[in-house]
């Protein structure tokens, strides 16, 4: 028997009946979520500065092996 929570459970089904609203396609969920956020009135804080800088590269990328294997698909997910 697998264990449940029914509130992750509920969680679960709005997520995808939220994502299927959009196609699965995340920049059209995207935009919804940005469009609700100006909508809202609400003030959004960000810690981020704005004179932040792009750091410059620290080197080549670590290589992965290819044996490892990609993670399942989420159940409903479409590629």
């Amino acid at each position: 028997m697998t264990w449940s929570d029914p509130i992750v459970d509920e969680v679960r089904r709005v997520r995808e009946a939220y994502a299927a609203r959009f196609n699965y396609d995340l920049r059209a969920i995207y935009r919804d979520l940005k469009e609700q956020e100006k909508r809202s009135g609400r003030k959004l804080v960000s810690y981020a500065k704005e004179t932040a800088q792009a750091l410059p590269p620290s080197g080549p990328a670590a290589a992965t092996p290819d044996n490892i294997p990609s993670p399942p698909a989420l159940p409903g997910a479409k590629r």
